[in-house]
């Protein structure tokens, strides 16, 4: 049926209609279900407003419920998108998370090419395995009006953009170059609201010189974000020395008007035992998150976030 209408609609009207264009169409109407048309209005008032009676009691008809009392229909889709943001849209099955990478990427001006990426690596589960289910819908719904710095820390980072050679030599200092090499793709990674400030940001104390790997500002948090890059396992010291940095940071280098600085250490094996028992498990100013080199596949990923969720949802877990 569809290859029939398809010539038909490209003898008609042209290019455009290609079967696998229309197979879109119809995915973009189930997502996003317009009830109005023509048909409607030639139908006559009295008929419709007889028929809307008849409908069902679920949300699908709420809006055209609402047209026939004389009510404006408020159409959910997101016009500032082009139709290939649409497309990636209607590849993402849960209705929420389709939602919530739809707004994202109309406020923070997504191309078509970042959010595929987004999708791809499975932003919003992440997001919603590393901190609470309902601060998800918060964010889409009132776009922050209240957060807490805990919920814009992700675990993993995915990082395949650096193309990161995975051998025994690598060192910060390589991960760090790469970084700011594509730092446009990183703050991407990094969430809303991120700003680049410094590399190698110099520290001095009691004549002795401390070095921060990268200094981000996020404006929606109104706070600097700390990062420490470790090319290994998570130590104790990492930890201490990124509380160290913080309160430097906050005594020196913090702006009036600004929430306390925020330290993250972002390491390629985060040791979890270290992670429990430190600081990193009672405050709510210092984390560490796990980033890896590679793109997994969407089930590997998958996996890892359902690790990581029931670590967090387990019981005594302190930051669940």
């Amino acid at each position: 049926m569809l290859e029939e209408l398809s010539k038909r609609l490209t003898a008609e009207f042209g290019r455009g209609f290609t079967t696998s264009n229309l197979r879109y169409m119809r995915l973009f109407h189930l997502a996003f279900p317009i009830h109005h048309s023509v048909r409607d209005e030639l139908a006559g008032p009295a008929k419709m407003h007889a028929a809307r009676a008849q409908l069902p009691d679920t949300p699908k008809w709420h809006a055209l419920r609402a047209k026939s009392q004389g009510e404006p229909i408020r159409s959910a889709l997101r016009t500032e998108l082009s139709w290939t943001h649409i497309r990636l849209l209607l590849k993402v099955d849960d209705a929420a998370a389709r939602d919530w990478y739809m707004n994202e990427a109309a406020d923070q001006h997504w191309s078509t090419r970042q959010l595929d990426r987004q999708i791809s690596v499975l932003y919003y589960e992440r997001l919603r395995a590393s901190r609470d289910k309902a601060y998800v819908r918060q964010e889409a719904d009132e776009k922050r009006a209240a957060v807490a710095p805990e919920h814009f820390i992700r675990d993993p980072y995915v990082l395949e953009f650096l193309a990161l050679k995975d051998y025994p030599g690598l060192r910060e200092t390589g991960v760090e170059q790469a970084i700011i090499d594509n730092i446009q793709t990183f703050l991407l990674e990094l969430g809303t609201g991120f700003s680049f400030v410094a590399r190698q940001q110099r520290m001095r104390f009691d004549d002795q010189d401390f070095y921060i790997d990268l200094v981000f500002y996020n404006y929606v948090l109104r706070c600097f974000v700390l990062v420490d890059l470790k090319a290994g396992k998570l130590t104790h010291q990492d930890v201490g020395q990124m509380d160290s940095y913080v309160r430097m940071f906050d005594a020196h280098k913090r702006l009036e008007g600004d929430n306390p600085t925020i330290g993250l250490i972002l390491c390629s094996d985060k040791n979890e035992t270290i992670a429990k028992y430190s600081v990193l498990n009672d405050g709510r100013r210092i984390f560490a998150a796990e980033y890896v080199k590679v793109l997994p596949t969407e089930e590997a990923l998958a996996e890892q976030i359902e690790r990581e969720r029931r670590r967090i949802e387990a019981p005594g877990a302190e930051r669940a």
